[in-house]
C-alpha cells in the first residue's frame, strides 16, 4: 500500500446526539482516535432536550449525563463543535473532510463555565433549546451539564441601527444596558467607538432611528436622546467615565488639529499607552464642534466636558500653535514617533456668484467661526 493510500487510523463521527456519542465511545475504547463533529455549541442532541425517554419513561438526563462526562474526558475523543461538513472526498480508509467553523465568540480555553456572564447579560431572547417556551440570555449554554461547558454567543448579522451609525456603535447593546439600569456600562460601550457621545446626543442627525425596526410596529426608539441621557454622566466629576489606560509604551505621537478627528485619535492612542500632544491653530479645542455649531445647538460647557475627559487621560492640547509658523513639521517628525494630521475643513471657498464680494456678504463658515470665537461681524449699515 502506498503512503498516499495508507489508512489513517482515525474516525470522524458526524452528529453528537446519543447515537454519535455512543459510537464515539465504542470506537475510542477500541483504540481509535475519534473526531466527534457537532453543528451546535454542545453535544447531546435531542435527548438532552427530553425529560423522559419512550417507552420506559426513564430519566433522559440520568442516561445521557454519564456518557457526556465520559466522552468529554476520553483521551481518544476530540469534540469539534460549531462545525458544518461541506465536503467529503476520498475512499474507505482515507477520507478528507472539509468543514466550516462558526465563531463561538467565547474562548473555550479561558471560559470556566461559571455563568457570571449570563447573569449580567441584558439581552433576553427565546430559547431554541426549549423550543421557544422560555427565554435565555444572548450569551448562553443549553444546560448546566453541557459539554463543552463554555458559553457561546450567536450573532445573526449586523443590526440596521448599528449599520446606519457612522461610528458603528453597538446601539442595541447600549439601549439594552440602559433598559437594565446599567448606565455607566452603557456609556462605556458607546465610548468604545465614539469619544463624543455628549455631542452626538445633541447634534447627530440620528440615521439609526430611520432604520429602527421598532418603527415597523409603532415608532422608532429615541436612540439619540437615550445616548444623551447616559453621556451626560460625563458632565459631572462624580459620574464621569474615564476608561482604563494601558501602561505607557514610551512612544510619543503628535496630532495636528484638535477637531473631532484629531481628538478622537488622541483619545484612543492615550488609552493604548501613548503620550499624545495635540497642536491646534485656533484658541479653542474642538474644531468644527467649537466654532461651526451655534451655542444653542451645542453649548460650550458641554463640549468642554467632553474634551476634559480626553485631557484627563493625559492628552496635552497646545492651542494657538500653528504648524509651519510656531513649530515646524520637521521638528514634529524629529520629536515624535508618529504624526497624525487632522487639519479640518473649516476654510471658506469662493462661490463665484454675482455679488459675493459686496459689503455685508459673509460666508457662512467664516460667520460661524468668527461668532463662536467672540468676534463682532460687521454686516454694513
Amino acid at each position: 500500500m502506498t503512503k498516499d493510500k495508507e489508512k489513517i487510523g482515525a474516525v470522524m463521527v458526524a452528529g453528537a446526539g446519543i447515537a454519535g456519542i455512543q459510537a464515539s465511545l465504542d470506537l475510542a475504547n477500541s483504540g481509535m482516535k475519534v473526531y466527534l463533529v457537532e453543528k451546535g455549541i454542545s453535544i447531546g442532541g435531542v435527548m438532552a432536550q427530553l425529560d423522559k425517554t419512550f417507552p420506559t419513561n426513564d430519566c433522559s438526563a440520568c442516561i445521557l449525563s454519564p456518557k457526556l462526562v465520559e466522552v468529554g474526558r476520553h483521551p481518544n475523543v476530540e469534540i469539534l463543535t460549531r462545525r458544518t461538513i461541506t465536503a467529503v472526498e476520498g475512499e474507505a480508509g482515507h477520507f478528507r473532510v472539509k468543514m466550516t467553523r462558526a465563531p463561538r465568540y467565547v474562548d473555550l480555553d479561558k471560559c470556566t463555565g461559571c455563568g457570571d456572564c449570563a447573569k449580567v447579560c441584558p439581552i433576553n431572547i427565546p430559547s431554541d433549546f426549549n423550543e421557544g417556551l422560555s427565554e435565555r440570555q444572548a450569551i448562553y449554554r443549553h444546560f448546566p451539564q453541557a459539554i463543552p461547558s463554555g458559553f457561546a454567543i450567536d450573532k445573526r448579522g449586523t443590526s440596521p441601527c448599528k449599520a446606519a451609525c457612522p461610528t458603528h456603535i453597538s446601539v442595541q447593546g447600549y439601549v439594552a444596558l440602559i433598559a437594565a439600569g446599567k448606565f455607566k456600562e452603557a456609556l462605556k460601550l458607546i465610548k468604545e467607538d465614539n469619544p463624543f457621545p455628549i455631542v452626538c446626543g445633541r447634534v447627530c442627525n440620528h440615521p439609526c432611528e430611520s432604520v429602527c425596526k421598532r418603527g415597523d410596529v409603532d415608532e422608532p426608539i429615541d436612540i439619540m436622546h437615550l445616548k444623551r441621557f447616559v453621556a451626560d454622566l460625563d458632565l459631572k466629576d462624580e459620574t464621569r467615565y474615564l476608561p482604563e489606560k494601558k501602561e505607557s509604551n514610551g512612544k510619543k505621537v503628535a496630532v495636528v488639529g484638535a477637531g473631532p478627528a484629531g481628538l478622537t485619535c488622541a483619545y484612543y492612542l492615550a488609552i493604548e499607552g501613548y503620550q499624545v500632544d495635540v497642536f491646534e491653530a485656533l484658541p479653542v479645542a474642538g474644531g468644527w464642534l467649537a466654532v461651526g455649531i451655534p451655542e444653542y445647538r451645542l453649548p460650550k460647557d458641554v463640549l468642554r466636558a467632553e474634551i476634559k475627559v480626553i485631557e484627563d487621560l493625559g492628552v496635552k492640547i497646545h492651542l494657538n500653535t500653528r504648524i509651519g509658523k510656531d513649530i515646524s513639521f520637521d521638528q514634529l517628525k524629529k520629536d515624535y514617533d508618529a504624526v497624525f494630521i487632522g487639519c479640518g475643513t473649516m476654510r471658506s471657498s469662493k462661490l463665484n456668484v454675482p455679488g459675493e464680494d459686496l459689503q455685508g456678504v459673509v460666508h457662512g463658515v467664516d460667520f460661524l467661526q468668527r461668532i463662536n470665537l467672540g468676534e463682532k461681524v460687521y454686516l454694513g449699515d
